[in-house]
């Protein structure tokens, strides 16, 4: 009599996997998919996600080129604004987006043992699209105003790119602790409110106090945003490194971003295996 043969053993999930391929076409095609389903019965689609940073930004630069009158101290302060507020946004919709992935994905995370790490990272990658589309028209608004693509503009993939890293970092973080924790959302709320006002949003670092610069560009997207000044709108503008007073300064919030990437994939990699029993 042959022995049934024997039933192989539970694979847990892993944050990765063996295949790199697979994880990344994976991650692409949820991303994908989300991004279709954002608009799908929508008349307008694409406009709805341009229409949150302009409408936003006219409030905006109405109050402060009427009443405060920045604009004549800061050269293409609308363009700057502009600029600022869609790559702010990128990084709260990605982490923000990332803080309940994990426990809006349950029925799907407790049937399949694919890679974890998917779901926050397909995440970023529709914020990433968003992005990509809004600047789209954010460039067509500078050409109009002025400001026209040369080439220090090359700094910008540049700092889009370390800007992902930090919001991925943050939002594997964010992911995993959510699962267990549900106070996560509004603190994070919270959270992006304030660093919305101590980030160089609606007005630019040169303008901050002397003593307050250093603790200021702390802040890797102050530190961002500053050189994207200098970069997209004024080269006249001073650079990171002049504002937060040398270029070795620039380690501190250097690695804070290094800092948020590693905690929050040790964070996860050792959340991922039991996520669907937490849920």
């Amino acid at each position: 009599m042959i022995p049934p043969a024997a039933s192989p053993p539970h694979q847990r999930p892993v944050v990765i996997g063996p295949d790199l391929r697979r994880f990344w076409s994976l991650t692409w095609t949820l991303a994908v998919t989300e991004w279709k389903l954002r608009f799908y019965g929508s008349v307008l689609g694409y406009f709805w996600t341009l229409a949150r940073p302009f409408l936003f930004f006219g409030v905006v630069y109405f109050v402060f080129t009427e009443f405060v009158q920045l604009d004549r101290n800061v050269r293409h302060y609308g363009v700057y604004i502009l600029f600022a507020m869609v790559l702010f946004q990128f990084f709260g919709e990605a982490t923000g987006g990332s803080v309940g992935a994990l426990v809006a994905r349950e029925s799907l995370l407790r049937k399949l043992p694919f890679p974890r790490m998917v779901v926050p990272l397909s995440v970023v990658l529709v914020a990433l699209f968003n992005l990509g589309m809004t600047l789209l028209a954010v460039i067509v608004f500078a050409a109009i105003t002025g400001v026209y693509p040369d080439g220090s503009w090359l700094e910008l993939p540049v700092i889009v790119a370390i800007l992902t890293v930090f919001a991925t970092g943050i939002g594997l973080l964010l992911s995993a602790l959510y699962v267990r924790y549900r106070d996560i959302q509004p603190i994070w709320d919270v959270a992006t409110q304030m660093l919305f006002y101590a980030t160089p949003v609606l007005y630019v670092s040169d303008f901050v106090p002397p003593e307050y610069r250093q603790p200021l560009l702390a802040n890797p997207l102050a530190t961002l945003l500053t050189e994207m000044r200098h970069a997209v709108v004024d080269d006249a503008a001073p650079r990171a490194w002049t504002v937060i007073g040398g270029v070795p300064r620039l380690a501190v919030p250097a690695a804070i971003v290094l800092g948020a990437v590693a905690l929050g994939l040790w964070v996860f990699t050792r959340a991922a295996p039991t996520i669907a029993e937490d849920l």
